[in-house]
């Protein structure tokens, strides 16, 4: 039989001889490891040590994946990267705040963000990245991770430098204590900015950045009251149905880390640290002119910043060779800055995201603090700048630096009103100098502290300190006091004419108690003293608008004669009727006030010579007898002579009177010349 051809001729099918062979060295390998139990133990620690190692591996991996390194891969989130680096956030990871801790909260948070995963490489991510983001965890989960809410803040000093826009840069540093506070009430705390931590604050936002604020609820000593804009269109029904939002740390903090800075601010910080010289002609306005402008392309920005280098070198020859390291240096920094402060690709510049802190370029604090929320029982929302920083003091070159005061003392009542920031002007008297100094009122000088820069020389755009609503009634609208109409030589008593209590023109009753120092202090000549005088446009606090001064002068016009026996003003310029009209302007006013203003152009018993260019309807009398400027006495008893136009008539009679004497009545004769018998 084995010779038999079938049994040794026929070929073999060809075997499987990779998955068979694999399959017998692993089922020859188990054998071996279930007949060793030392092989079985040494094989399930090596097993169990890689199971372990890729446990690691993959938690390694996904804290990676929340990490700074990770999130700045993609070139789309350069801008926001960039803002981080120099936040106080800087040493915190990307995903400490943007998911928080929690194993659940990172697979949701990996699972929502999964379509970045292909929107950023193909370009379907919106430009610029829009704020704020709805999806973040509660900040009692995220802030509070190492931010203690109870924790009570001491005041901390801020220091601005601040540049001008002028050839020398000139240099102005505004210091104020920043009153963040915080605390519980029971500790006897709970002030300051803080304030909101501990007392809820409910509010309805109109637009998606939460900028635009009409209603507000807040809870205090255990009393609810609800505001509502001046503005506001919002029905009870609207309120009713409408999402309401907590305040928390974000609504303030909301670029905590993602600050984009506003480059006029950056190029006054490298000026004050010496990273641009402060000394180069123009630079802060060059710099300012060429950062705030809004490029839609990275390149065309640096050619606009590099222009800097070519005017220094065009109109500075001679600087620019001296110092032409310094030049480049400076465009330098401001390239510097704007690669930190505008992303043309993203379509992000300094203004693209609102910042809340603050309220100066943004409506921030204003948007509730504003002075236009207002409750049901007339009521504001606080506009006060105490609250939340002491009033900032300037400080100019040359100054010594002012102490700043480190307790507020006894707060004035008046000072408690909830209107009081828009009042305080209005309501300023003479107890104001007990507590300050008040030189300049409403100036911005800086030469004391009611002429503050800080406070006048800006304007408030956020805040509505001239709403009608809550201004009270009969107060005037805030702004620059109006001018005074006139010279103030001869006329330097304003009460004379603008007493609060009765005069021709009135000042407001709220200017009761006020002196000519402090008339003055607010209200200033409109031009100097010798020129004419333009009336002031929109008096704004009912001072008196007078008839614009004689051409040629701004003091009021000398009376050409001597008031002996003439001392009744109104008998020939009765702005009415007489034979000099005084203009229409000065109808109501009295002897007194006419004498107050105009003065004899000569001493008693000396000829008077007419004033030049009399605007006020002064008569112009013929020259006065030698010897006397008293006129002449009535030879006569005027016993059946009485009526002087029989003799004297300046057209013609036995001895006519001079010829400006036309229209003169025997009244106004015998009102001047008396019966020397």
């Amino acid at each position: 039989m084995s010779g038999d051809p079938a049994q040794t001729s026929a070929p073999r099918p060809p075997a499987a001889a990779g998955p068979a062979k694999s399959r017998s060295i692993w089922l020859r390998f188990w054998s071996r490891v279930g007949a060793s139990k030392w092989l079985l133990a040494a094989t399930v620690v090596v097993g169990l040590l890689i199971l372990f190692g890729l446990f690691l591996g993959g938690i390694a991996v996904f804290d990676w994946s929340e990490s700074t390194p990770f999130c700045s891969i993609c070139h789309v989130m350069k801008p926001e990267v960039t803002a981080y680096k120099s936040s106080p956030h800087a040493r915190v990871d990307c995903g400490t705040c943007h998911v928080g801790p929690g194993p659940i909260a990172a697979v949701q948070a990996k699972l929502v963000n999964a379509r970045y995963l292909w929107q950023a490489p193909t370009g379907f991510h919106p430009r610029p990245i829009p704020s704020p983001i709805t999806s973040l965890r509660p900040v009692e989960v995220v802030c509070e991770q190492c931010h203690w809410p109870e924790k009570f803040y001491e005041d901390r000093m801020l220091t601005l430098s601040r540049y001008a826009q002028d050839e020398a840069n000139s240099s102005t540093q505004t210091k104020l204590l920043i009153k963040t506070g915080g605390g519980s009430q029971k500790a006897g705390l709970g002030r300051g900015i803080h304030w909101h931590i501990e007392n809820p604050v409910y509010y309805i936002a109109a637009d998606k950045q939460r900028q635009d604020i009409p209603w507000v609820q807040a809870t205090f000593n255990g009393q609810t009251t609800e505001y509502l804009s001046t503005d506001s269109q919002l029905t009870p029904e609207q309120i009713a149905s409408a999402q309401k939002r907590k305040v928390d740390c974000i609504d303030c903090h909301n670029r905590a880390t993602h600050i984009f800075q506003r480059p006029g601010d950056a190029l006054d910080a490298a000026m004050a640290t010496g990273a641009i010289a402060a000394d180069l002609p123009f630079i802060k306005r060059e710099g300012t002119k060429v950062l705030e402008k809004t490029y839609t392309t990275e390149q065309e920005a640096a050619t606009a910043i590099a222009g800097v280098e070519d005017l220094y070198r065009t109109q500075y020859p001679a600087l620019y060779a001296q110092r032409k390291a310094d030049i480049q240096k400076a465009v330098a920094g401001l390239q510097a800055i704007f690669d930190n402060t505008e992303f043309p690709f993203m379509k992000v510049t300094w203004q693209t995201h609102p910042n809340n802190i603050g309220h100066k370029d943004f409506p921030g604090c204003f948007r509730c603090h504003d002075g236009k929320h207002v409750s049901k029982g007339n009521q504001a929302i606080r506009l006060e700048c105490n609250i939340c920083h002491s009033v900032p003091q300037v400080i100019t070159p040359g100054q010594a630096n002012a102490a700043l005061p480190l307790t507020q003392g006894k707060e004035p009542e008046s000072h408690k009103s909830t209107t009081w920031l828009s009042e305080h002007r209005s309501r300023f008297d003479a107890t104001c100098a007990s507590c300050h100094t008040v030189g300049n009122p409403g100036g911005s000088d800086n030469s004391s502290f009611c002429s503050n820069s800080a406070c006048h020389g800006t304007d408030w755009k956020y805040a509505a300190l001239n709403a009608p609503q809550v201004r009270p009634p009969g107060k005037p609208v805030l702004g620059n006091p109006p001018a005074i109409p006139h010279s103030l030589a001869g006329r330097d008593n304003c009460l004379t004419c603008h007493n609060p209590d009765g005069g021709l023109k009135p000042a407001p009753k709220d200017h009761a108690g006020r002196t000519n120092d402090m008339c003055q202090g607010c209200h200033k000549p409109a031009t100097p003293a010798g020129q004419p005088a333009t009336p002031a446009t929109g008096p704004e606090t009912g001072a008196a608008t007078a008839a614009p001064p004689p051409t040629g002068g701004g003091a009021p016009s000398a009376i050409p004669h001597s008031l002996a026996g003439r001392d009744n003003c109104l008998t020939c310029h009765n702005p009415d009727g007489g034979l000099k009209p005084a203009p229409k302007d000065h109808a109501g006013r009295t002897n007194d006030m006419c004498q107050g203003c105009h003065k004899p152009a000569t001493s008693a018993g000396q000829p008077a010579t007419p004033a030049a260019g009399s605007g006020t309807g002064a008569a112009t009398a013929a020259p006065r007898p030698a010897g006397g400027e008293a006129p002449p006495a009535i030879p006569h008893s005027l016993a059946g002579r009485d009526n002087c136009l029989i003799c004297h008539n300046p057209e013609g009679g036995i001895k006519p009177a001079p010829k400006d004497h036309a229209g003169r009545t025997s009244d106004m004769c015998q009102g001047c010349h008396k019966p020397g018998r």
